[in-house]
C-alpha cells in the first residue's frame, strides 16, 4: 500500500526516543502537542498542524499534554522536505476516512482513491514558519539555549553576546548563516513555540504574552497575527 494510518495515544510528558521510518512520516496532533526534533531542528506541532517528516531521517517526539496522534507512513514522496503544515478540513476528513479502513486496504477502490487524495494534498501543501533551526557553533549555541531556556528573556544581541566570547556582530552573521534568518526572527520563533505550548495547557493570554517576552496580551496577539495570520485565541479548542 502506498499510505496507512495508524491512531496512537500518548500521555502528557511521554518521550519517544529518537528513530527513523523507511517510509515518509505525516506526524499529525488531533489534539495536544507536540515536539519533534531531529539533529539540526526543532518543530513545534499544535492542535490540527502536522509535521511531514521524509524517510529516513531520525527524530524524536516530545509529548506535551494528553497527544491523539495520528500517523501517516507513506511511500517516499519525490523531493520531499520536512516540513509543518496546516491539517484543513479537507485533509483532515481525507484522514478521518481512511483511518476507519483496515490497515490493508488493497482492492478497496474507495479507500485506495482517498490514499491518492492525501498524498496530492500532501505534495501541494505549504510550509508553516513552525521550525526552530539550531546552530553548530558553539557561541552562538549558548546565546540560543539561553533564549530557548528562558523566552522572556528580553536583552538585546549585544548584551547577550558578552557572555558567547563574541561580538554581535559576529553572531548577526552565524545567524544569518546558520539559521537562515535573523536574530530578531528566530527570536520570534522560540517565543511563538513557547506560546504555542501554553496556549495549549490553557495558560491566560496575560501570562502568556509575559512568559514569551511581550509587555501586554495585544502586542503578543499583532506580533503573532503577522507571523501567522490569525489570532493566538484562534489555536484553544
Amino acid at each position: 500500500m502506498a499510505l496507512a494510518v495508524m491512531a496512537k495515544r500518548f500521555p502528557d510528558g511521554y518521550f519517544v526516543e529518537p528513530h527513523d521510518h523507511p517510509r515518509d512520516q505525516l506526524i499529525y496532533a488531533v489534539a495536544g502537542l507536540m515536539r519533534v526534533a531531529t539533529s539540526d531542528d526543532t518543530w513545534v506541532v499544535p492542535p490540527d498542524r502536522a509535521l511531514f517528516m521524509p524517510a529516513d531521517i531520525e527524530h524524536s517526539i516530545e509529548i506535551c499534554g494528553n497527544v491523539e496522534m495520528r500517523s501517516l507512513y507513506i511511500t517516499p514522496l519525490k523531493a520531499s522536505t520536512i516540513k509543518v503544515l496546516k491539517v484543513h478540513s479537507l485533509l483532515r476528513e481525507l484522514i478521518t476516512h481512511l483511518g476507519r479502513e483496515p490497515i490493508d486496504y488493497s482492492g478497496n477502490k474507495r479507500a485506495e482513491q482517498i490514499a491518492a487524495l492525501i498524498r496530492i494534498e500532501l505534495i501541494e501543501a505549504e510550509a508553516l514558519p513552525l521550525n526552530i533551526p539550531l546552530p553548530r557553533d558553539e557561541r552562538l549555541r549558548r546565546v540560543c539555549q539561553r533564549l530557548m531556556n528562558d523566552p522572556s528573556t528580553t536583552l538585546p544581541l549585544e548584551q547577550l553576546a558578552d557572555d558567547a566570547g563574541a561580538s554581535s556582530k559576529t553572531l548577526a552573521r552565524l545567524c544569518a548563516r546558520e539559521l537562515g534568518m535573523s536574530f530578531s526572527a528566530w527570536r520570534r520563533r522560540v517565543r511563538f513555540s513557547k506560546a504555542m505550548e501554553l496556549l495549549d495547557g490553557g495558560q491566560p493570554m496575560k501570562q502568556v504574552a509575559r512568559s514569551c517576552g511581550y509587555e501586554s496580551p495585544s502586542a503578543f496577539t499583532y506580533a503573532f497575527r503577522k507571523e501567522f495570520g490569525m489570532a493566538p485565541s484562534g489555536l484553544r479548542k
